[in-house]
């Protein structure tokens, strides 16, 4: 009995440590993509930030759950999911609009080195540790841990649409990418919105 409160005690240690590392990751992600965003003039590389604020506010409630030493908490996890499908939508709108108004004026953004490198790390960070997330939570049995990996490994999906707008911008010239792939994200998120409220 005793081995099994330290080895579930270490389990949740464990995800809580995943949860700093979420929320540090992202939170680096957010200034870099936006800063980033912002000297290029891209839409997508500001949407992958805004995103990123959303999966700290995720990371944030999920440590306050863990540190509660409460591992389910339905009424908490559905009030979290509902804002935070809420704000996917919001974000969403703003990204789709920014994007088709990109597009409809042929606004060019200028490449980013730091955006492309910023995608890359994220591509090859977001599904290890959304991995080990889903292992961890399928060993807690914890509902918020597992949908918390889906959505960390969701942002796998974010980065490669994001690499693959800012490179064809970069490298071929395709100013278009760049909004396009901010307007792929637009509808990833309202995916994910939708998933947070089920």
């Amino acid at each position: 009995m005793a081995e099994d409160m330290s080895q579930l005690s270490f389990k949740r240690w464990r995800a809580i440590r995943l949860e700093y590392f979420t929320v540090a990751w992202n939170t680096a992600e957010i200034v870099v993509s936006i800063i980033a965003g912002i000297m290029a003039q891209s839409i997508a590389l500001i949407a992958f930030g805004l995103d990123s604020g959303v999966e700290v506010a995720s990371g944030l409630a999920l440590l306050w759950r863990f540190k509660q030493q409460r591992l389910e908490e339905e009424q908490a996890d559905r009030r979290a999911a509902k804002i935070v499908g809420i704000t996917f939508f919001l974000l969403s709108a703003y990204a789709g609009v920014e994007a088709a108004r990109d597009l409809w004026f042929h606004h060019v953004p200028k490449a980013s080195l730091a955006g492309m490198i910023l995608a890359g790390a994220a591509l090859v960070t977001m599904p290890l540790l959304g991995i080990a997330k889903r292992r961890l939570a399928r060993s807690l049995g914890s509902r918020a841990l597992s949908a918390d990996s889906a959505e960390t490994l969701f942002c796998s999906y974010f980065s490669a649409t994001l690499l693959a707008g800012l490179a064809l911008n970069a490298w071929l010239g395709w100013w278009w990418a760049d909004p396009a792939a901010a307007l792929i994200i637009a509808v990833l998120m309202i995916r994910e919105g939708f998933e947070a409220l089920e």
